[in-house]
């Protein structure tokens, strides 16, 4: 440990893939680090910002996949920090969308070391905003709930019927994360409090060159997923906002569901 110069760690977001949506503030940080711990979903075209000098450690966090366990990332960032490193963190989307940051900001200062947040474009946004559509609107949508569908082993995750119940008397929109694997359980419970003519979009790859995505109904949705084979990293949508796709009159004029291309 170098003991007259303690190192710094900065939580950065990447966003969604596309590495002109980093921040000015994401790209400074990245090229004064030393050593990066790069998570699964980030761009490799964003180490492009990183200096040729840097230790780039990939420490993939990915559901469904093998990940790198969670307690072995902190130890190598405190670790790293008190070594006189400087420390970026680079996560996909935004740190604290669903992406650990609070719980690494927690062990962080545990350990006495201050950190620094640079936030992220997160996917749910980006995902929409691909399709023309917003996620809030003041006639369809007064807010909107960003909600996990993957629940933390031993937890009993959402009530998605009461999340629907709610969303649909309070005018919200739901942008769901990680919930292709439970699609199933996912759209029944809110078919148990919203219409099934709700429009959905569901985005895979939000704001890349391979981007797919389809337009539905709640009551189509896990057909059209299962169909068009839509995968994770998917982001869903489900409310009134949808309507506002650009290809929403086209998916209406059709019989069935169909995706369709970035």
């Amino acid at each position: 440990m170098n003991a007259h110069k303690q190192g710094r760690c900065t939580l950065v977001g990447a966003g969604p893939g596309d590495p002109e949506l980093l921040t000015l503030k994401a790209v400074r940080a990245i090229a004064s680090a030393t050593v990066l711990l790069v998570d699964d979903l980030v761009n490799e075209a964003v180490l492009a910002h990183a200096s040729p000098a840097a230790r780039t450690v990939h420490v993939g966090k990915r559901g469904g996949c093998k990940s790198t366990p969670q307690a072995f990332i902190d130890k190598m960032m405190i670790q790293a920090v008190q070594d006189g490193e400087q420390v970026v963190r680079l996560k996909g989307g935004d740190p604290f969308i669903f992406g650990r940051g609070g719980e690494e900001v927690e062990h962080l200062r545990q350990a006495g070391i201050d950190v620094e947040v640079v936030n992220g474009i997160t996917s749910g946004l980006a995902g929409m905003s691909s399709l023309g559509a917003p996620l809030t609107h003041r006639e369809h949508a007064h807010g909107v709930v960003f909600v996990t569908g993957h629940a933390k082993p031993g937890d009993s995750g959402t009530d998605w019927a009461q999340l629907a119940t709610t969303a649909c008397q309070a005018k919200l929109t739901l942008v769901i994360y990680m919930g292709v694997s439970s699609l199933d359980h996912i759209s029944q419970g809110l078919l148990q409090g919203l219409p099934a003519q709700t429009p959905v979009a569901v985005v895979q790859h939000a704001s890349l060159p391979k981007q797919r995505e389809a337009l539905t109904t709640l009551g189509e949705l896990v057909n059209t997923v299962q169909r068009d084979q839509l995968q994770s990293p998917s982001i869903i949508v489900v409310g009134d906002v949808v309507q506002g796709a650009r290809a929403w009159n086209t998916h209406l004029s059709r019989p069935e569901p169909r995706s369709l291309q970035a």
